[in-house]
């Protein structure tokens, strides 16, 4: 499966830099597998480079476009638990993420996800 997204380039290719040069400044943040969204680049880019330790085998399997939205389908592990889930990017006017939604299913693996993730986190 081939992506064309920028973001989606950037994290296949394990260029964290990239993936975050693609998010607007006041990026927006929201996730199942965290308490509250984050907001602003810095803060986004810090819990994308854990959420980046935690996946493994991670790979999109799936992109769709519709005008400024994209939304990439991808598949990971956490551990022994399967997951898969869709990053949603909508571009602000700037062409840039503005807004990024990630949505997990398979219960345990998002359980599984949110764990890892407060546990390099630490305390909200």
């Amino acid at each position: 499966m081939t992506v064309a997204h920028p973001f989606a380039v950037a994290v296949l290719a394990g260029d964290e830099e990239a993936a975050i040069a693609t998010l607007a400044d006041d990026v927006v943040f929201s996730s199942p597998a965290v308490y509250k969204p984050y907001q602003g680049r810095e803060r986004v880019a810090a819990l994308l480079r854990v959420v980046a330790t935690v996946f493994e085998d991670f790979r999109y399997v799936d992109e769709w476009r519709d005008g400024p939205t994209t939304i990439l389908r991808f598949r990971a592990r956490v551990g022994d638990r399967e997951l898969e889930g869709v990053d949603i990017l909508e571009a602000g006017g700037d062409g840039r993420v503005g807004r990024l939604t990630v949505l997990v299913r398979r219960l345990s693996g998002l359980q599984a996800l949110a764990a890892a993730v407060a546990a390099r986190l630490g305390p909200a």
